[in-house]
Protein backbone atom coordinates (compact mmCIF):
# COMPACT_ATOMS: atom_id res chain seq x y z
CA UNK A 1 0.00 0.00 0.00
CA UNK A 2 2.85 2.36 0.82
CA UNK A 3 3.09 5.44 -1.37
CA UNK A 4 6.78 5.90 -0.59
CA UNK A 5 7.57 3.73 -3.63
CA UNK A 6 6.08 6.46 -5.84
CA UNK A 7 8.47 9.16 -4.64
CA UNK A 8 10.75 8.79 -7.70
CA UNK A 9 7.76 9.54 -9.95
CA UNK A 10 7.04 12.77 -8.10
CA UNK A 11 10.33 14.27 -9.31
CA UNK A 12 8.89 14.98 -12.75
CA UNK A 13 6.07 16.97 -11.19
CA UNK A 14 8.22 19.05 -8.86
CA UNK A 15 11.23 19.40 -11.19
CA UNK A 16 10.33 22.97 -12.31
CA UNK A 17 10.07 24.06 -8.66
CA UNK A 18 13.35 22.37 -7.79
CA UNK A 19 15.08 24.09 -10.71
CA UNK A 20 13.68 27.45 -9.59
CA UNK A 21 14.84 26.82 -6.02
CA UNK A 22 18.35 25.97 -7.25
CA UNK A 23 18.48 29.19 -9.31
CA UNK A 24 17.35 31.15 -6.25
CA UNK A 25 20.27 29.73 -4.26
CA UNK A 26 18.15 27.71 -1.82
CA UNK A 27 19.69 24.67 -0.19
CA UNK A 28 18.17 21.28 0.69
CA UNK A 29 18.59 22.05 4.38
CA UNK A 30 16.54 25.23 3.97
CA UNK A 31 13.59 23.11 2.84
CA UNK A 32 14.19 20.67 5.70
CA UNK A 33 14.11 23.48 8.26
CA UNK A 34 11.06 25.00 6.57
CA UNK A 35 9.33 21.60 6.77
CA UNK A 36 10.11 21.55 10.51
CA UNK A 37 8.57 24.99 11.03
CA UNK A 38 5.50 24.19 8.96
CA UNK A 39 4.90 20.91 10.83
CA UNK A 40 5.07 22.77 14.13
CA UNK A 41 2.57 25.26 12.75
CA UNK A 42 0.29 22.44 11.64
CA UNK A 43 0.35 20.87 15.08
CA UNK A 44 -0.42 24.23 16.68
CA UNK A 45 -3.30 24.78 14.27
CA UNK A 46 -4.87 21.41 15.07
CA UNK A 47 -4.34 22.07 18.78
CA UNK A 48 -6.26 25.33 18.43
CA UNK A 49 -9.05 23.55 16.57
CA UNK A 50 -8.33 24.79 13.05
CA UNK A 51 -8.69 21.83 10.72
CA UNK A 52 -8.32 24.06 7.68
CA UNK A 53 -4.95 25.54 8.60
CA UNK A 54 -3.69 22.30 10.10
CA UNK A 55 -4.45 20.46 6.88
CA UNK A 56 -3.05 23.18 4.62
CA UNK A 57 0.21 23.16 6.57
CA UNK A 58 0.41 19.36 6.39
CA UNK A 59 0.21 19.70 2.60
CA UNK A 60 2.99 22.31 2.63
CA UNK A 61 5.08 20.04 4.87
CA UNK A 62 4.66 17.21 2.36
CA UNK A 63 5.86 19.45 -0.48
CA UNK A 64 8.91 20.69 1.45
CA UNK A 65 9.68 17.12 2.54
CA UNK A 66 9.79 16.04 -1.11
CA UNK A 67 11.82 19.04 -2.25
CA UNK A 68 14.78 18.79 0.11
CA UNK A 69 15.89 15.39 -1.13
CA UNK A 70 15.10 16.20 -4.76
CA UNK A 71 17.16 19.39 -4.59
CA UNK A 72 20.08 17.54 -2.97
CA UNK A 73 20.02 14.97 -5.77
CA UNK A 74 19.82 17.66 -8.46
CA UNK A 75 22.80 19.50 -6.99
CA UNK A 76 24.60 16.21 -6.26
CA UNK A 77 25.22 17.23 -2.68
CA UNK A 78 23.65 14.34 -0.78
CA UNK A 79 25.36 13.93 2.57
CA UNK A 80 25.05 11.93 5.75
CA UNK A 81 24.52 15.16 7.66
CA UNK A 82 21.63 16.20 5.44
CA UNK A 83 20.09 12.72 5.64
CA UNK A 84 20.41 12.76 9.43
CA UNK A 85 18.79 16.20 9.68
CA UNK A 86 15.96 15.12 7.39
CA UNK A 87 15.15 12.07 9.50
CA UNK A 88 15.21 14.02 12.76
CA UNK A 89 12.92 16.67 11.30
CA UNK A 90 10.54 14.02 9.92
CA UNK A 91 10.16 12.45 13.36
CA UNK A 92 9.52 15.81 15.01
CA UNK A 93 7.01 16.59 12.24
CA UNK A 94 5.18 13.35 13.09
CA UNK A 95 5.21 14.29 16.78
CA UNK A 96 3.96 17.83 16.19
CA UNK A 97 1.15 16.84 13.84
CA UNK A 98 -0.15 13.78 15.70
CA UNK A 99 0.12 15.43 19.11
CA UNK A 100 -1.65 18.51 17.77
CA UNK A 101 -4.53 16.35 16.54
CA UNK A 102 -5.21 14.54 19.80
CA UNK A 103 -4.29 17.47 22.07
CA UNK A 104 -6.76 19.53 20.05
CA UNK A 105 -9.55 17.19 21.08
CA UNK A 106 -9.98 15.23 17.86
CA UNK A 107 -9.15 11.97 19.67
CA UNK A 108 -8.73 10.89 23.31
CA UNK A 109 -5.16 10.80 24.56
CA UNK A 110 -4.87 6.97 24.71
CA UNK A 111 -5.65 6.87 20.99
CA UNK A 112 -3.10 9.62 20.40
CA UNK A 113 -0.42 7.73 22.32
CA UNK A 114 -1.21 4.56 20.37
CA UNK A 115 -0.88 6.46 17.08
CA UNK A 116 2.30 8.25 18.11
CA UNK A 117 4.08 5.11 19.31
CA UNK A 118 3.01 3.18 16.21
CA UNK A 119 4.31 5.85 13.88
CA UNK A 120 7.58 6.35 15.75
CA UNK A 121 8.30 2.62 16.10
CA UNK A 122 7.64 1.89 12.43
CA UNK A 123 9.94 4.75 11.45
CA UNK A 124 12.59 3.67 13.95
CA UNK A 125 12.67 0.12 12.64
CA UNK A 126 13.04 1.42 9.09
CA UNK A 127 16.32 3.11 9.97
CA UNK A 128 17.45 0.62 12.62
CA UNK A 129 17.66 -1.95 9.85
CA UNK A 130 20.58 0.04 8.44
CA UNK A 131 22.24 0.24 11.85
CA UNK A 132 22.38 -3.56 12.14
CA UNK A 133 23.75 -3.99 8.63
CA UNK A 134 20.63 -5.03 6.71
CA UNK A 135 20.19 -1.72 4.94
CA UNK A 136 17.51 0.90 5.34
CA UNK A 137 14.07 -0.62 4.88
CA UNK A 138 10.78 1.23 4.46
CA UNK A 139 8.51 -1.62 3.38
CA UNK A 140 5.35 -2.63 5.14
CA UNK A 141 1.80 -1.43 5.24
CA UNK A 142 2.10 2.23 6.24
CA UNK A 143 4.82 4.69 5.21
CA UNK A 144 5.21 8.40 5.83
CA UNK A 145 3.84 9.39 2.44
CA UNK A 146 0.73 7.32 3.19
CA UNK A 147 0.27 9.07 6.52
CA UNK A 148 0.50 12.55 5.03
CA UNK A 149 -2.01 11.75 2.29
CA UNK A 150 -4.37 10.15 4.81
CA UNK A 151 -4.19 13.22 7.08
CA UNK A 152 -5.08 15.44 4.13
CA UNK A 153 -8.05 13.23 3.24
CA UNK A 154 -9.29 13.01 6.84
CA UNK A 155 -8.96 16.78 7.28
CA UNK A 156 -10.96 17.44 4.12
CA UNK A 157 -13.62 14.94 5.19
CA UNK A 158 -13.93 16.61 8.59
CA UNK A 159 -14.44 19.99 6.93
CA UNK A 160 -17.01 18.65 4.46
CA UNK A 161 -18.79 16.31 6.89
CA UNK A 162 -18.47 17.84 10.39
CA UNK A 163 -20.60 15.09 12.00
CA UNK A 164 -18.65 12.59 14.12
CA UNK A 165 -19.26 9.02 12.96
CA UNK A 166 -19.34 6.66 15.96
CA UNK A 167 -18.20 9.39 18.31
CA UNK A 168 -14.95 10.51 16.67
CA UNK A 169 -14.17 12.90 13.81
CA UNK A 170 -12.35 11.49 10.80
CA UNK A 171 -9.04 12.78 12.16
CA UNK A 172 -9.69 10.88 15.38
CA UNK A 173 -10.44 7.64 13.55
CA UNK A 174 -7.34 8.25 11.48
CA UNK A 175 -5.23 8.15 14.64
CA UNK A 176 -6.81 4.79 15.47
CA UNK A 177 -5.71 3.61 12.02
CA UNK A 178 -2.22 5.05 12.54
CA UNK A 179 -1.92 3.22 15.85
CA UNK A 180 -3.02 -0.18 14.55
CA UNK A 181 -1.33 0.04 11.16
CA UNK A 182 1.78 1.70 12.56
CA UNK A 183 2.46 -1.12 15.01
CA UNK A 184 1.61 -3.69 12.33
CA UNK A 185 4.10 -2.01 9.99
CA UNK A 186 6.69 -2.04 12.78
CA UNK A 187 6.11 -5.80 13.18
CA UNK A 188 6.49 -6.31 9.42
CA UNK A 189 9.76 -4.41 9.39
CA UNK A 190 11.04 -6.24 12.46
CA UNK A 191 10.29 -9.60 10.82
CA UNK A 192 11.98 -8.55 7.57
CA UNK A 193 15.14 -7.39 9.36
CA UNK A 194 15.22 -10.37 11.72
CA UNK A 195 15.13 -12.83 8.83
CA UNK A 196 18.07 -11.10 7.15
CA UNK A 197 20.33 -10.68 10.15
CA UNK A 198 23.26 -13.02 10.45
Amino acid sequence: MTLDHFRPHVKDIIHPFIAAAARAGLTPNSFTIAAFAVAAGSGAAYFMGSILWGTILVAVNAVFDAMDGALARMQNIQSSRGDFLDHVVDRYADIFIITGIFAGGFAPWPVGVLALTGVLMSSYLGTQAQAVGVGRYYGGLLGRADRLVMILIAGILDMVFPAHPLGLPFLGWLLVVFGVMGHFTAAQRFAYVWRRMK
